[in-house]
């Protein structure tokens, strides 16, 4: 049987221009994932938009009481930087303020832990006219946003991640140009880019540090990883250092963004792929950028896999007639045993599952119900390699659905549900699926029914 520590954190995730809607009401500020969906250029499928996505910028009481019935111990969120800050620096937005300080005073209220990523992509537009990421004075920019919003919410929060997967809005949006800010920069560019989110982590941490006192911090890189043909030692081993190579492309790889930050040091393939281009750190700088952190958050859904596959051929995890989401993503369930042993025996820290989720062809059946037994099966798997890496002796604290809701994908606009929770677009009612009363099953179990 199972055995999960008692005070696990059973969660599950949203993002904020995922979900909220209301993109310029009560004062918010454009984010690029606003403005440059917009622009007519139909980069979002079906050009579709976020403005409105599920309203939960007006519905977030009727949310929480379903989080509530679910039993969740914890949900992760994001901020919204120009809902705090409209112009990315400056005025506070005293609106933005309360609305987070409501949901979590609602959140504890229940029973539940906020979970509160600060950079969940959406840059304010204000600050990518000035160079976004590309320009330095966007690590005193971002220090900023994260001491408004940390001295807001200080007290009700008391786990704090800085980013969400920097390999995502970096190579998805500035090196594929698949997502906002829509971008094709080369390796110079991203060398500036890389410096200047590690710095503003840096600096990050130090604030959440001086306003939340006693608040755990950690930051959220996708986790995925390469799996061993076998458990052999030797394929293990293989796998783990594939793992920690540059694999899929050094942007989107683990160690780029993870050794700075928790080794302190380039990976060690850095040097040797880039030379003289590789950017540099002083010794304050690799300080500020490897404070100590009291978790190591990752998102993972399956194995690793090319950044562009190849449309001609079956990825490394693919097969003729294998198991796969509606979005054509590998169901490896074994990624989350592995992924947990890799990053925990290489950065010492505790493990917290920030998104693992399947993506279905979901709908509100005859019965009037959303049936949904693919996500419960594929949930089952994956939280079994959660119990035996447990077991294993790897301290992992929590888990997180993703996603809560159906809501907006991204570039994939509305084209895919991941939700626990049904949401109907055009009414906007919600529907909990058989999964997330499975999950409430779970929750209720502390995994004991797994």
């Amino acid at each position: 049987m199972p055995k999960f520590p008692e005070n696990f954190l059973w969660s599950a995730s949203t993002a904020a221009t995922q979900i909220e809607g209301c993109w310029n009401a009560d004062g918010k500020g454009e984010s690029i994932w606003d403005t440059l969906v917009h622009d007519g250029t139909g980069r979002i499928a079906h050009s579709e938009n976020a403005d409105t996505s599920i309203d939960f910028y007006h519905r977030w009481k009727e949310d929480v009481a379903l989080m509530k019935q679910m039993g969740l111990k914890a949900y992760r969120f994001s901020i919204s930087w120009p809902r705090i800050l409209p112009e990315g620096v400056g005025q506070v937005n005293q609106a933005g303020v309360k609305f987070y300080q409501d949901l979590c005073d609602e959140l504890l209220t229940n029973g539940i832990q906020p979970l509160v990523t600060l950079y969940h992509w959406d840059l304010p537009t204000a600050l990518y006219r000035k160079g976004g990421w590309k320009n330095p004075e966007i690590v005193e920019w971002f220090a900023n946003y994260v001491d408004a919003a940390s001295k807001a919410l200080s007290g009700r929060v008391s786990y704090w991640m800085t980013f969400n997967e920097p390999q995502m809005f970096c190579g998805l949006g500035l090196v594929a140009g698949v997502h906002a800010p829509f971008e094709h920069n080369d390796d110079a560019a991203m060398m500036a880019v890389t410096k200047n989110i590690l710095l503003a982590h840096g600096r990050a941490v130090k604030i959440l540090r001086k306003n939340c006192p006693g608040a755990k911090v950690g930051m959220a890189p996708t986790g995925d990883c390469c799996l061993p043909k076998d458990d052999s030692p030797e394929e293990v081993e293989k796998a783990r250092q594939k793992s920690l190579s540059e694999y899929p492309g050094y942007i989107m790889s683990n160690t780029w963004w993870a050794d700075p930050v928790f080794l302190g040091r380039y990976p060690d393939w850095a040097a040797d792929k880039f030379g003289g281009l590789l950017y540099t750190m002083t010794d304050a700088e690799w300080a500020l950028v490897s404070q100590p952190l009291d978790f190591y958050a990752y998102n993972c859904y399956q194995g690793t896999v090319d950044l562009v596959p190849d449309p001609s051929r079956y990825d490394e995890y693919a097969y003729q007639g294998s198991p796969q989401t509606a979005t054509a993503w590998n169901i490896t369930p074994k990624v989350l045993y592995y992924a947990s042993k890799f990053w925990y025996e290489r950065y010492h820290l505790p493990i917290l599952i920030t998104e693992n989720g399947y993506s279905g062809l979901d709908h509100v059946m005859l019965d009037g119900k959303v049936h949904d037994p693919q996500r419960i099966d594929f949930l089952h798997r994956y939280l079994r390699e959660v119990a035996h890496a447990i077991e294993d002796g790897i301290p992992v604290i929590g888990y997180s659905v993703w996603s809560l809701f159906d809501n907006f994908e991204w570039a994939a606009g509305y084209s895919c549900r991941y939700g626990l929770i049904y949401v109907d677009y055009p009414t906007l009612k919600r529907t909990v699926k058989d999964s997330g009363w499975w999950y409430r099953d779970v929750i209720a179990g502390n995994g004991s029914n797994l």
